[in-house]
């Protein structure tokens, strides 16, 4: 096999936007296997939380990385690659030349499309200790620790600044010190596209979404995940607004309005990041023709 006949669509946008069906139509259009992403899909705890595709939407589609995992066993940006890798060139790739990776999680994208350095590895006791740590205390460690880091980084992504800072005391060098920038070898090309809407119309969109998530049972999902609210898997909008709602820090209402505020924001920060690569053809999320056209230049 070469990069030559392997191909992965790689579909993102922000949450919200309608990835998971033009996902499908484009899969059935072009016979090609779905993997997931999405750092929070992947949690089985987690379904209604994160919009994870119901049996019916996967229907004749066979999907990858959705609900197969669980909270309380840790599976990093770094375990995705391994795992993903794994499964496109000993299963995938020799029985398909095209896969379509829905993306919802940037860190997961560039994992498996790049990869990442070698970095030392994860401290147990270092990383219960962080993460009992607020995140503001955190985030000006960072500051003070890697400045350049701290000045790209979601500072609102609890993980990723527990492992800035755990990189940081473990090595005792920056954490921005240690990545390379240099894409490892795939045995695949990725061709990009990206769903986008009108801001207005992307924010109705997320307001809906959230009042039809409720209307499904996140409250009762989070109920039963309030016990285990400081897993870091559970660090997630539409989680952390419920768990102080339950903790008697603010109302129901006030929270349901911060889930739809913090979905907004973090859609912002999605398309940010997404923006800055070139590579990407940008479609509204109902175009599936286009995208259909855009692709058969590209795929097998």
């Amino acid at each position: 096999m070469t990069t030559n006949t392997n191909r992965l669509i790689v579909l993102q946008g922000p949450t919200g936007v309608g990835k998971t069906a033009a996902g499908v139509v484009l899969a059935r259009h072009f016979g090609a296997p779905v993997v997931s992403a999405d750092s929070r899909q992947v949690y089985r705890e987690m379904a209604i939380g994160t919009a994870a595709p119901s049996v019916a939407e996967q229907e004749g589609v066979p999907h990858y990385f959705i609900r197969n995992k669980s909270i309380h066993d840790p599976f990093t940006a770094g375990d995705y690659e391994r795992e993903a890798l794994a499964l496109l060139d000993d299963e995938l790739f020799p029985t398909t030349p095209n896969v379509l990776l829905v993306g919802g999680s940037g860190l997961y994208v560039q994992a498996l499309l790049e990869g990442f350095d070698e970095l030392p590895e994860a401290d147990p006791a270092l990383r219960a200790e962080l993460a009992a740590t607020p995140l503001p205390v955190l985030v000006e460690e960072l500051r003070r620790c890697d400045p350049d880091y701290y000045r790209t980084v979601d500072r609102q992504n609890p993980q990723r600044v527990v492992r800035a800072v755990e990189v940081c005391r473990l090595s005792g060098r920056p954490y921005s010190a240690q990545r390379s920038g240099r894409s490892k070898k795939r045995n695949f090309a990725p061709v990009k596209i990206g769903l986008d809407l009108p801001r207005e119309v992307l924010y109705e969109r997320i307001d809906r979404r959230v009042e039809v998530m409720l209307a499904e049972g996140l409250l009762a999902e989070a109920e039963r995940l309030y016990p285990h609210r400081t897993l870091p898997a559970l660090q997630t909008v539409g989680y952390r607004e419920l768990f102080d709602c339950f903790d008697g820090k603010i109302a129901l209402a006030e929270a349901v309005e911060r889930i739809k505020r913090n979905t907004r924001r973090y859609a912002k920060r999605q398309l940010t990041w997404l923006r800055r690569d070139p590579q990407i053809r940008w479609f509204a999320p109902d175009d599936c023709r286009g995208m259909i056209d855009y692709l058969n230049g590209w795929v097998v």
